[in-house]
């Protein structure tokens, strides 16, 4: 690879696209959290419904539904998969990893069907309006970062209501909920269909920012989802500490999807070949899981190491 020969202008000039995707993937790494963080519970429904709410954006705005309520209808189909997944896990007694996967399976036969047995569905911006479109990357940057404002003032109000307070202490401790009298059940479905919510809006979003819907856009959307979080968390806990609130950890998620579409996009310039990329993205997020880890092991042997000096000298004092 010749160094010399990557301008950097061509970078600058990609990095709003980066931005813009990594806003639009935002969205879909917080409904990610919402069932990896907050439920504890390992949800691979995501790269079905990314791909269904993609599919039933574009369909729906071909039929002459307007953008907006487009991503409406992503958001209620989402909440159907999502919905679907915890019935199998909470109903029939199947694992949430297997569940899930089931959901998965299914959905790729759905998501065919909702677009005419057709693997894509182009959506032109110039015969119709779309919310947000690759042509006009500024307003999909405005757009995305005032939908998520949005979208975590929303969660940060639930999830602090007596419902919300519940959802969080089932994945917390189970046991001690039900204790409680909260019927975990019922907040396990509503997370799962809230998560997939926000995944399958995400993909209705990125539909009309790239002007078609696919089949398999949703490949390895959970991965990029688990990125994001991871990223944000270390970004977040290195600057805030422990300080950081549950809006706050929406906040870097949503950094942390903008930073790994950024260091994609760098990978990109590098003219490293574009069929390494998901070797790519499972070394950025293997560094970034073993950040906290090698942290704690420094601070360790630092605090050993302090411990062990302080022993050393009383001991020479009483010598």
């Amino acid at each position: 690879m010749n160094l010399l020969a990557l301008n950097p202008a061509t970078l600058v000039k990609a990095l709003p696209g980066n931005v813009a995707q990594g806003l639009i993937w935002g969205i879909m790494a917080m409904g990610v959290y919402m069932t990896f963080r907050l439920l504890s519970f390992s949800d691979l429904t995501v790269d079905g419904s990314f791909a269904t709410g993609g599919a039933v954006a574009v369909m729906a705005i071909l039929a002459g539904v307007p953008a907006p309520l487009a991503l409406l209808y992503s958001f209620l189909t989402g909440m159907l998969t999502g919905l679907v997944t915890g019935l199998l896990h909470t109903a029939f007694g199947i694992p949430d990893i297997l569940s899930g996967i089931l959901t998965q399976i299914a959905l790729y036969s759905v998501n065919l069907r909702i677009m005419g047995n057709m693997a894509n569905k182009p959506v032109s911006v110039d015969k119709f309006f779309l919310v947000v479109s690759s042509r006009n990357i500024s307003n999909a940057i405005l757009f995305g970062v005032i939908m998520i404002a949005a979208l975590i003032a929303a969660l940060y109000w639930f999830f602090g209501t007596e419902f919300g307070c519940s959802i969080r202490s089932t994945g917390s401790n189970p046991a001690m909920s039900r204790a409680q009298g909260i019927n975990t059940n019922i907040t396990k479905v509503f997370t799962l269909a809230l998560s997939n919510g926000f995944v399958a809006m995400s993909g209705g979003l990125l539909s009309q920012y790239q002007g078609f819907s696919d089949i398999n856009m949703g490949r390895g959307s959970i991965v990029i989802g688990l990125a994001a979080i991871i990223i944000g968390e270390v970004l977040g806990e290195a600057i805030f500490g422990k300080k950081l609130n549950f809006a706050g950890h929406l906040v870097f998620v949503v950094i942390g999807s903008i930073i790994y579409y950024i260091v994609i996009g760098v990978v990109l310039w590098l003219k490293m070949p574009s069929n390494d990329l998901k070797l790519f993205t499972a070394l950025i997020v293997a560094v970034f899981l073993a950040i906290p880890n090698l942290r704690a092991k420094i601070s360790n042997s630092y605090a050993r190491a302090a411990k062990n000096g302080t022993v050393t000298i009383e001991k020479s004092r009483e010598v």
